[in-house]
């Protein structure tokens, strides 16, 4: 029996909406989406990764990317993982020379350059001072002058002796420890975003303990938006808002990381100059083309303070800060270029 019209057109009609369904789909599933991966813990801090695709899968596939490359670089830098590449020059490199990874090779060299630009306020070798301080803090103890005097002598870069031939490390003064606490978070936000791109995100934004990259655009906004934190705790607002495209963000500061010894509080981030913790600063904000930068350089003004780490700021092309003075006034100074990242009220 032959369809009728009436069947024939009503087919037609049905095949019609299926194409424009299917073409509808199409093209929802092709739009770039935006996908949150939350927080994890890595590297002894929370990670977040934000990755624009142009399907969730790939999003999803970017952000898994991303927290993998920062565990990988946390298994080569962690000084507190027995197994890692940095731990085995912790124990070897006094006895000799030890051959490390061209990657890992580079990151010392570099961090050496960050510590003869801030003439040691930045410097990776402070591993024993460190380590005192931690035990301090586990005792509830100060440690005496007698110890800080020792600790200290076995830090300064210029005992750390890289030589590019060989890429051997070796360690002049017996009992340096080399912590790459103020540079390695940097580094990983740099490699986790390399990898998004390869793994073909449009845009997105890394996070790892504060020290944040933002590259492309986000779906909703225009420019990528990271809060700094005020000081003053009780304010839930954000001091200010800063905006972002294809720049890092790294702050550092005393006002949620420290340990209280005998009823005194302690940064987390040691002065190099008197192995105490850093305390002429509140918190730093630095904005820089990369992430290692802007991390190392966050460390090196802390340490500095307003003066000396604005001076410091000022001497680099496409870094700029936001420097939040000690307590109780919490005074805030930024640099010449500061302002053009601040989102006005």
């Amino acid at each position: 029996m032959k369809p009728n019209r009436r069947q024939i057109l009503a087919g037609v009609v049905a095949g019609l909406c299926l194409i424009a369904a299917a073409y509808y789909v199409g093209k929802f599933i092709d739009r770039p989406a935006q996908v949150d991966g939350g927080y994890r813990q890595v590297m002894g801090t929370f990670a977040r990764i934000v990755a624009v695709a142009n399907k969730p899968r790939q999003a999803r596939t970017c952000i898994e990317a991303g927290f993998d490359e920062i565990r990988r670089i946390e298994a080569v830098c962690s000084a507190f993982k027995a197994d890692s590449e940095l731990s085995k020059i912790n124990r070897e490199a006094f006895n000799g020379p030890v051959k490390v990874s061209p990657e890992l090779f580079g990151l010392l060299r570099k961090s050496v350059e960050y510590s003869k630009l801030s003439n040691g306020a930045f410097d990776i070798t402070v591993g024993p001072v460190v380590d005192l301080w931690r035990k301090a803090g586990e005792a509830n103890s100060m440690p005496g002058a007698e110890a800080l005097a020792e600790a200290k002598s076995r830090v300064g870069y210029e005992k750390l002796l890289l030589d590019a031939n060989t890429q051997t490390i070796r360690f002049a003064v017996a009992g340096m420890r080399l912590d790459l606490g103020g540079i390695a978070k940097g580094y990983s936000v740099d490699n986790a975003v390399e990898i998004m791109r390869q793994k073909g995100a449009i845009a997105g934004m890394v996070d790892a303990g504060g020290n944040i990259y933002c590259f492309g655009k986000p779906l909703d906004k225009a420019v990528w938006l990271v809060g700094v934190q005020d000081p003053n705790l009780e304010n839930s607002e954000p001091l200010m808002v800063l905006k972002l495209q294809d720049y890092a963000v790294a702050t550092s500061g005393d006002y949620r990381r420290f340990v209280t010894i005998a009823g005194r509080k302690v940064s987390h981030i040691i002065d190099t100059m008197t192995a105490t913790g850093a305390n002429k600063l509140a918190g730093d904000t630095i904005i820089a083309k990369t992430a290692m930068e802007a991390d190392a350089i966050s460390t090196a003004v802390n340490v500095l303070g307003p003066e000396k780490g604005l001076a410091l700021i000022e001497s680099f092309a496409d870094v700029e800060c936001i420097l939040i003075t000690a307590g109780p006034e919490y005074r805030v100074v930024k640099s010449s270029g500061a302002n053009s990242y601040i989102m006005e009220n």
